[in-house]
């Protein structure tokens, strides 16, 4: 994860932005005090990352994860074809 001062990060703004979200990759911008430092993360991997934790969160869906990896070890799954869904404008 690259870090940046927090002077330089205010000057190139646009650029660090830009480079969040293409490359997806978190950046901390520094202060002078130490717990006054910032990631600055993508609104996508934000959303990605609330999802993760409210789903870790829900004990049911936990759950069906759970069970679903057993069955995945155990071999006891089927697979089939993806259903194409058609747009019947």
């Amino acid at each position: 994860m690259e870090a940046v001062a927090y002077s330089n990060f205010r000057k190139g703004l646009k650029e660090y932005f830009k480079q969040v979200n293409t490359n997806n990759e978190p950046l901390i911008v520094t202060n002078k005090n130490p717990q006054d430092n910032v990631v600055v993360i993508s609104k996508d991997d934000y959303d990605a990352i609330m999802e993760t934790l409210t789903i870790s969160n829900n004990d049911y869906l936990m759950a069906k994860i759970a069970r679903g990896d057993a069955q995945f070890e155990k071999g006891s799954f089927k697979t089939h074809d993806l259903i194409e869904e058609f747009n019947h404008d």
